[in-house]
């Protein structure tokens, strides 16, 4: 059997094409722009529920072969329902669905040795040494870990041991459901079930790295100093500071707000959490290296393979990567493909 190991250097496979590729820039607010001091009032921001169509599609062309593309959100509020006829009559007429680029890591090992790998990646997540929070971080991020921490954690007492970028993680994760947003489970389950339904050919484009001597690997990891701290700090920042913005982006597209989601900016602290990974020499001995672009390149491949066979193929990618600039429609535009924008 393939086990996958998502810690350390297998964590990478846990983020998003997205998360790995340059992301837009926050706008710079002016000082004219910063409303008159006042009483804070800490509010919740409404998240919609219920039936939502959802954002239309994208769709590129050429010599009369088709390729339809959904922006994908991530998070979505949680108690939203996918209105899907749409996506579903296209993907009902398609020969081949292409899905988001990935990173794969894995061993091929059998599954009761997987099995006796487990205590080893709960190890690897733990700071070395026996550390704590407070010993890795600085004083001022620690502080600030502790507040976040009572307000979604609570007592959890465990957390404190682990390394910096796992406990961001987790953190982030609790903030989410108190915001009512998830990360997974309204939009890949519905298009999961129509491409099976449909019988379409799957491509999913891999960037894969096998692990030697994974036990070997496990032990190097957690003796491995990660500098995370950019981590922690950013993906504090958006808990402390970004609940509402990541709200309006989920309340966007589920109401298929395509102006909007172009207008709101766009926060994402995993892409330098994933960096933290990549960047690392224990990753650099393994052939992992400017992951982002070999990820895009997959994906372009795989779309004109694509557009050159069939007459009608369904995508998915998140929409952050469908609005950039620079971003794989414009690559597509510029190898002479007409690219439209869902109205």
């Amino acid at each position: 059997m393939r086990l996958s190991i998502c810690t350390g250097l297998i964590l990478v496979s846990c983020w998003s094409w997205g998360a790995l590729a340059q992301q837009p820039q926050r706008p710079v607010i002016k000082d004219t722009e910063t409303p008159a001091a006042g009483p804070v009032i800490d509010m919740d921001t409404v998240v919609v529920s219920g039936a939502q169509p959802g954002p239309g599609l994208w769709r590129v062309s050429r010599d009369g072969h088709v390729l339809y593309i959904l922006g994908t959100q991530s998070p979505l509020p949680k108690q939203m329902i996918w209105q899907s006829r749409d996506v579903e009559q296209v993907i009902a007429s398609s020969q081949e669905a292409i899905k988001p680029p990935r990173v794969k890591v894995d061993a091929d090992i059998g599954i009761i040795r997987g099995a006796l790998l487990i205590p080893s990646m709960l190890k690897a997540r733990r700071n070395p040494d026996d550390r704590t929070l407070r010993d890795v971080l600085p004083p001022d991020l620690h502080a600030r870990w502790l507040i976040q921490k009572a307000r979604y954690l609570g007592r959890d007492k465990g957390v404190e041991k682990w390394r910096p970028i796992f406990a961001a993680r987790e953190l982030y994760e609790a903030a989410l459901k108190r915001a009512g947003l998830a990360e997974s489970g309204i939009v890949s389950p519905v298009v999961d079930k129509a491409i099976k339904r449909h019988g379409l050919k799957v491509t999913t484009p891999l960037l894969s790295f096998k692990v030697e001597q994974p036990r070997q690997a496990l032990k190097e990891f957690a003796g491995t100093q990660l500098d995370d701290s950019a981590c922690f700090r950013a993906t504090l920042d958006r808990v402390e500071n970004d609940l509402p913005l990541m709200t309006a982006r989920a309340n966007a597209w589920a109401v298929g707000d395509i102006p909007a989601l172009r207008a709101l900016p766009y926060g994402d602290q995993n892409r330098t959490c994933a960096q933290v990974l990549t960047e690392t020499e224990f990753a650099r001995k393994r052939g992992v290296a400017n992951v982002a672009a070999a990820l895009q390149d997959q994906w372009l491949e795989a779309a004109e393979n694509a557009l050159r066979t069939n007459a009608s193929t369904f995508a998915t990618l998140p929409i952050a990567e469908l609005l950039r600039s620079d971003g794989p429609l414009a690559k597509l535009r510029a190898q002479g493909y007409q690219v439209e924008a869902p109205e």
